[in-house]
């Protein structure tokens, strides 16, 4: 059986992988930026929702030389170093209305739902409008609310924030900020759309643009921290940077007060997401990292950081370790097989049984999850497995991809690659808390999927 292999750059990114990331990310193997390895992702919005945090993100397809953006993703981790790949739960194809564009959104959560706006291209109108998704879940599926624009004037980048009170405020814009408070229901709202004055001495000076005076370029992302009402924002183009601006209330007046994340990477674009998760901070922003990443192939990666006594944010720079993990994964419950901290050639994709599954796996793929809790020991090691040829091995290493081996799984052939089967194998040597590798084995052309796993303790 053929299968046709669902990127064009695979092939080619991962032989620079070895290449690019030994030769310029020291210690490669502990590096977790950008978070997702298997597909470009761009404008990062989190949310934490009952003890998890979720990602929403945009998917740059694989070649694109413009912004061309089919379908949203969504993710999520409880470590801030593994992460679940939920798939793609929204895309152009909800919003019957929309002809192109799954541009940058957020989510937010309220009374149990889950309202996802995005910019996109209306059909009728050939301009930009922001729809709104909508799902009784934070990992979709999300279905077009209204089945027409909630608002529309032609600019991007919804951000979504509900004030203390209750009030919901909605803000986008690119050239221009704008607002509109949201009714409770969350897909209406009351009054006309206003404009927040962009001053100089709210949103920072730009020289050589008579037409754009101020810093603001686009993506705010608006949020309160002790009182204070914070607006990060893209800032400057091209290429952009990262400032923000603080105010007493949150339709102003802003004070800028500088720069948050310098000009830096290879994305002349940047799009911000900040949250508390775990006691911790974090910044969220996309650089085009990855092999063959740039300006149209972003990746969102994540810093931890700590605000200043006085509220305010520290400069950061783009690293490569991303945080450090704020909890442990246990290996004695059902893991699902996307849930990666470092993956190198591997795919996901729907799986007949239900979530993702991890696919087109070839010999020497591999896959790291970071810092798993053995405790005494495991003993033996179970995965879901299925194979459209005659499989291969499944190897647990320690170290690195090509590190100790402690259990090895053989995976026969299941007749299709949706033919689910359950492999186990006894483990030796693998307890405390460390860093795990599954390293694939076989011959040549695609081997096995692999839809969970899980350990037995000793």
């Amino acid at each position: 059986m053929t299968r046709t292999r669902p990127t064009l750059r695979r092939a080619v990114a991962w032989t620079l992988s070895a290449l690019c990331l030994a030769a310029l990310l020291p210690g490669a193997a502990r590096a977790d930026n950008p978070v997702v390895q298997h597909i470009y992702t761009a404008d990062p919005a989190p949310l934490v929702h009952n003890g998890r945090l979720y990602l929403y993100t945009g998917h740059d397809e694989d070649g694109a030389t413009y912004f061309t953006m089919k379908e949203w993703r969504t993710w999520s981790t409880t470590d801030m170093v593994n992460w679940t790949d939920h798939g793609s739960p929204m895309s152009l194809s909800t919003f019957s209305w929309a002809k192109a564009d799954a541009w940058a959104g957020q989510a937010v959560e309220r009374n149990g739902r889950f309202y996802w706006y995005v910019p996109v291209v209306n059909r009728a109108t050939n301009r930009m409008a922001i729809g709104v998704g909508v799902s009784d879940s934070p990992t979709g599926p999300f279905r077009d609310a209204l089945g027409r624009p909630l608002v529309e004037n032609g600019e991007i980048d919804p951000s979504v924030f509900i004030d203390d009170n209750g009030q919901a405020y909605l803000y986008w814009g690119n050239p221009n900020l704008w607002y509109v408070r949201l009714n409770a229901d969350m897909t209406s709202f009351s009054g006309s759309p206003t404009r927040i004055p962009l001053t100089a001495a709210g949103f920072g000076a730009r020289t050589g643009n008579p037409d754009r005076p101020t810093l603001y370029e686009e993506a705010p992302w608006v949020y309160k921290r002790n009182g204070l009402y914070y607006n990060v924002f893209a800032a400057q183009c091209c290429s952009e940077f990262i400032a923000y601006s603080t105010a007493p209330g949150p339709t102003g007046p802003w004070t800028y007060r500088g720069t948050l994340m310098p000009t830096q990477g290879s994305s002349f674009t940047n799009h911000p997401g900040v949250v508390d998760y775990k006691n911790n901070s974090y910044f969220f922003y996309h650089n085009g990292a990855l092999p063959g990443g740039g300006g149209y192939a972003r990746s969102v990666a994540v810093e931890r950081f700590a605000y200043n006594a006085d509220g305010t944010i520290p400069r950061l720079g783009m690293t490569a370790s991303g945080p450090p993990p704020v909890d442990v994964l246990n290996p004695y419950t059902r893991q699902e097989a996307e849930t990666i901290a470092w993956g190198s050639g591997i795919e996901t994709e729907p799986a007949g049984e239900g979530g993702m599954n991890v696919g087109w796996i070839e010999n020497g793929d591999w896959i790291k999850v970071r810092n798993v809790a053995f405790g005494n020991g495991a003993s033996t090691f179970t995965a879901r497995v299925a194979s459209g040829t005659s499989g291969g091995a499944l190897e647990v290493r320690t170290g690195s991809a090509t590190g100790a081996t402690t259990a090895r799984c053989t995976v026969p052939g299941t007749g299709g690659w949706q033919n689910w089967t359950t492999v186990s194998c006894p483990v030796n040597g693998l307890s405390g808390t460390q860093d795990v590798y599954f390293r694939f084995t076989g011959g040549s052309g695609y081997l096995f999927n692999v839809n969970w796993w899980q350990f037995t303790a000793r």
